[in-house]
């Protein structure tokens, strides 16, 4: 079975719905998972330097599969030139966007110049922006947090967003909190600084022709459904990864397009992680996207044990994703026969 063309939503939905770029989670083989729950989502990459482009292994750094479109490459850097070439870089490579990264707090980010600091530096983003944009056709987007520090005024990013809007930018991601550059880790920094989705929302009040995703803390349908209204889209972290059914979910809700069933699921993550270790691509990385697919389902601790069982991944086939599937079928199946529940279907 194929997976259906993704091109079925209407223009306004191309950032309808969106997966966050996540250092060391987002790489080819989850966004092939994450694709495969949703065939609208636009997908991001890793975040990825200008210097792992211009000295590293290319094909590593941007190779992916076709299913994976629309999917966007995020890029950290704060020399117009290096952005500019990266920027070619990846439209030559076949991505349909690219994206600029303003909105990081780690130290090690903020050692190289980018980041959520390049929210101080407006202008430089609007010389970045522009370069990139000069240097290859895709849009270019810009990912950003509300604020810096403890300033909180909405004055800050407004003036941010304008600067950039001026200069020809129309897609931004707010996440909607600020960045506390220093005493916070990039884990606290996305849980600490409240959200401030009113502020997030003042964006698109104020720049109604631009498209506005929101980003922060969204980990329910009835979160993104009550926030869509004020928004052109939402963009889930943490949740796809913790529990990537909501991308199902999504899905079906505002497109309802067919969704695979569990089987085909799994016969299609078995045949791909089979292509893939055939190019020397090691199981346990091909599965870890895949641990949190049962969240809340009887069985779901024998589905993480297997597939987290390096000893097991290093003597078995792509085969052992079957394999863990069929014992939470089985604890389905026993939970239902003690309590007379149905089983239950989370794909």
């Amino acid at each position: 079975m194929t997976v259906s063309p993704v091109n079925q939503a209407s223009k306004n939905d191309e950032w309808k719905l969106c997966v966050a770029p996540m250092i060391d989670v987002t790489d080819r083989h989850c966004r092939y998972f994450h694709r495969l729950l949703s065939p609208q989502a636009r997908l991001y990459t890793e975040m990825i330097t200008t210097g792992a482009l211009q000295h590293g292994d290319i094909p590593r750094h941007l190779d992916f599969s076709g299913e994976e479109h629309p999917v966007a490459l995020q890029l950290g850097g704060s020399d117009p030139s290096e952005l500019a070439a990266s920027a070619k870089m990846g439209a030559e490579w076949g991505y349909d966007e690219i994206n600029l990264n303003c909105g990081c707090p780690s130290e090690r980010v903020q050692k190289g110049s980018f980041g959520a600091c390049l929210m101080a530096e407006p202008q430089l983003v609007a010389d970045c922006l522009k370069a990139m944009q000069d240097s290859q056709p895709l849009p270019v987007t810009v990912k950003h947090r509300l604020g810096l520090d403890a300033d909180q005024s909405y004055g800050f990013v407004r003036d941010f967003v304008g600067t950039l809007y001026d200069n020809g930018c129309r897609v931004f991601v707010v996440h909607a909190r600020n960045a506390v550059l220093k005493g916070l880790s990039p884990r606290d920094n996305r849980e600490i600084p409240p959200l401030r989705y009113h502020d997030a929302a003042r964006i698109k009040k104020d720049f109604p022709d631009a498209t506005i995703v929101v980003n922060g803390g969204l980990t329910t349908l009835a979160q993104c459904d009550e926030l869509l209204p004020n928004f052109d889209g939402v963009m889930l972290g943490r949740a796809a990864w913790q529990n990537p059914e909501i991308l199902a979910q999504l899905n079906n809700h505002w497109w309802g397009t067919h969704r695979l069933t569990e089987p085909e699921l799994i016969e299609m993550l078995v045949t791909y992680a089979d292509q893939q270790m055939h190019k020397d691509v090691p199981l346990r990385v091909l599965v870890r996207p895949l641990l949190g697919l049962f969240t809340g389902r009887a069985g779901a601790r024998y589905w993480r044990r297997m597939l987290s069982d390096n000893k097991l991944l290093q003597t078995s086939s792509a085969r052992v994703i079957e394999q863990a599937w069929q014992k939470v079928g089985q604890a389905c199946e026993a939970l239902s026969r003690s309590d007379d529940s149905p089983g239950q279907s989370l794909i």
